[in-house]
């Protein structure tokens, strides 16, 4: 039989003596609990109470020095690195650890060994690892060189003849190294194969130090798959040797433009440079002209590329590409280079020819919208990679299409702002990076073209079974425990609607915009802990959100909220309000009159502080038709059937 919705005017009659204690809120047991500090948030000597660095803040330093050659015959990459070492710390070092992840890409490495049979996304080839030689480590500039060091799995102990000083000590580190390069490369870096040669796209690819901070010391989780990364900021100078007609394109400014490209292909990228719409540098027909493009026809040519303020870099080389350019516009009045890189297979109207055009509209979003883009240059790749980001540089899916590539390449783009330049533990708190980001991106979707590709974050009750689902875990979850089925919703969709509910319900725009602004440049360039956050959004916003962090972000909780029934009273009307659900939440009233017309009523969170229950009286000469919770549906509210006044019955 087909079901019929009937609406039924339900009206609520209850007796004096219920209405009394009704009215008086009575309650054996308060709420108050869900309203405590659920987590030590004080401030200290490093890190205030405001959420901003305290006066003795202080993060350790790294420089790179790279030059690395591409044998594309037996697909090994091989050179050297020295790391400029400071120690800012109040302590002084005997060794530091260093992260050495191409070392996932062994047979008995932790991540091969802690893979499921089945396998999942962070599959990788197991004939790699590290080549390591010449290992030297001085203090100062002229100490005593040590080469005594230790490696175990993905890290790397290294020994010093004498400490670092404490306060700003100098050390420096150098090795050789090589690798060969996995094709499957986790979907974080590897190569492909396309009809005009490989793809190779490099990321993991240099030993590079962890971070020492003042939460943990060295910071050594292993490198397994889910979790990602978590390093200290510094300068890069790179060079990369690949075979003459070969295009690199890599995190920074291109150093050496006269070097690398023909005269042709350097007018083309001044032209570029100063064009809004989307300039050629190597069009699909000139792949393999490399009389017009490169400035010599044999051996090799060197790419040289530097960055500032850095925490990693990454590259991409291929004889196979199309490249092309466009200018980006910043706010301060400067301007930055979007540019693409992607095979004929990738090439389309409806695919990789907007990429650049994406880039640019990504790049200057999130200009305006949050903090400045820092990087010389934007760069979107195309590979055999889902989607991944490094500083001024993505590898994205070489068969992403319309929508698809736009959601991927404004995803990657928008790392930059978490965790490049917002420089969070991404191994422990994958939303802190993920689900940030995730939350930009529903705004740059819906700006980007007119809503040409709209988001859907708001539309939260899509989700209302995972929600309900026992086998959910909380958002503090680490990212390399977490089961793979509930990873896209705890890093990235559940803190994302976190984030829009703060925003769009809690706290509105102003408020939340001055507050997460604050919180992105207080903490440019610098490592963040969960409990930074929660401050700083508290102390600019001025709410305490000690509720909201609690039953949102370090729970499994859900909302329900529901209207028992509303009555005439006294010439007004009195509406019973429930919650049902795990934590408590601010109540948005919309009261529709039978003149059509509407009135909005906000009941602030503390209404939950004494119980479960809350009358609330709607002052008004006027008879109401309806009332509604959250009208916009902003909240993931999982019982559907108690939001409105009248209910809906469903009868056969």
């Amino acid at each position: 039989m087909i079901k019929r919705i009937i609406i039924a005017c339900l009206l609520t009659f209850v007796t004096v003596a219920e209405m009394q204690v009704t009215f008086a809120q009575t309650a054996k047991e308060t709420n108050q609990k869900d309203f405590g500090e659920f987590m030590d948030r004080k401030g200290n000597y490093f890190r205030a109470a405001s959420g901003k660095p305290g006066v003795g803040y202080w993060q350790n330093a790294a420089d790179y020095q790279l030059e690395v050659s591409l044998d594309d015959v037996n697909h090994v990459l091989s050179g050297k690195v020295t790391i400029s070492y400071t120690n800012n710390s109040p302590e002084s070092l005997e060794f530091v650890w260093l992260q050495l992840e191409q070392n996932r890409f062994k047979a008995d490495s932790r991540g091969t060994l802690t893979t499921p049979i089945r396998g999942n996304r962070y599959n990788g080839d197991t004939d790699g690892g590290f080549e390591i030689s010449q290992l030297a480590a001085k203090v100062g500039s002229k100490g005593p060189t040590s080469a005594k060091h230790l490696i175990s799995d993905t890290r790397m102990q290294v020994w010093f003849a004498e400490p670092i000083p404490a306060k700003g000590g100098k050390a420096t580190i150098s090795m050789n190294f090589s690798f060969k390069v996995p094709q499957e490369g986790m979907d974080r870096m590897g190569r492909l194969k396309v009809e005009d040669g490989w793809i190779y796209a490099f990321a993991q690819w240099y030993p590079k130090v962890a971070v020492f901070d003042d939460i943990e010391g060295w910071n050594v989780e292993p490198y397994l798959g889910a979790g990602e990364f978590y390093l200290e900021y510094g300068n890069f100078d790179y060079k990369v040797t690949v075979p003459y007609d070969h295009i690199v394109v890599g995190s920074g400014k291109l150093i050496n433009p006269k070097d690398v490209l023909s005269k042709e292909l350097q007018s083309r990228y001044e032209k570029a440079m100063q064009s809004d719409e989307t300039v050629y540098l190597v069009s699909p027909e000139e792949i393999k002209n490399t009389a017009l493009t490169r400035p010599k026809q044999e051996g090799t040519l060197t790419w040289h590329f530097q960055i500032e303020d850095a925490r990693d870099v990454a590259f991409a080389t291929s004889r196979a590409f199309i490249w092309d350019a466009a200018k980006i516009n910043l706010p301060s009045g400067k301007t930055t280079l979007a540019q693409s890189a992607y095979p004929k297979e990738s090439d389309g109207v409806d695919a990789w020819t907007r990429s650049t055009e994406y880039t640019k509209a990504s790049i200057e979003h999130y200009s305006e919208t949050w903090f400045e883009f820092p990087y010389a240059t934007a760069t979107n790749v195309a590979a055999d990679i889902g989607g991944m980001e490094y500083p001024g540089l993505n590898f994205c899916s070489y068969n992403s299409k319309g929508e698809g590539l736009w959601g991927v390449t404004d995803h990657e783009f928008g790392h930059n702002w978490f965790p490049m330049i917002v420089g969070t533990n991404e191994r422990r708190y994958a939303w802190m990076d993920e689900g940030f980001n995730t939350f930009i991106n529903h705004y740059s979707s819906n700006a980007f073209n007119n809503g040409e590709f709209p988001s859907s974050l708001n539309e939260t009750r899509r989700y209302v079974n995972y929600f309900i689902n026992e086998n959910r875990e909380g958002i503090n979850t680490y990212p390399d425990v977490a089961n793979t089925e509930n990873l896209g919703m705890i890093a990235y969709n559940k803190p994302a609607m976190g984030l829009l509910m703060l925003r769009e319900y809690i706290l509105g725009a102003e408020r939340f915009d001055n507050a997460f602004k604050s919180y992105i440049k207080t903490w440019a360039y610098k490592h963040p802990q969960p409990a930074d956050f929660f401050n700083h959004m508290e102390n600019v916003a001025g709410e305490n959100l000690s509720w909201f962090w609690q039953g949102w972000f370090y729970g499994t909780g859900n909302i329900d909220l529901g209207i028992n029934g509303a009555f005439p009273y006294a010439g007004n009307y009195l509406v019973s309000l429930t919650n049902k659900g795990d934590m408590p939440m601010p109540v948005l009233l919309e009261i529709t009159f039978e003149d059509g017309t509407t009135e909005r009523q906000m009941l602030p969170v503390e209404i939950w502080q004494r119980g479960d229950v809350w009358n609330h009286l709607i002052k008004t000469t006027k008879t109401i038709r309806s009332i509604v919770i959250d009208p916009d549906k902003i909240l993931p509210d999982i019982n559907l059937g108690n939001d409105n006044w009248p209910q809906a019955v469903y009868k056969d």
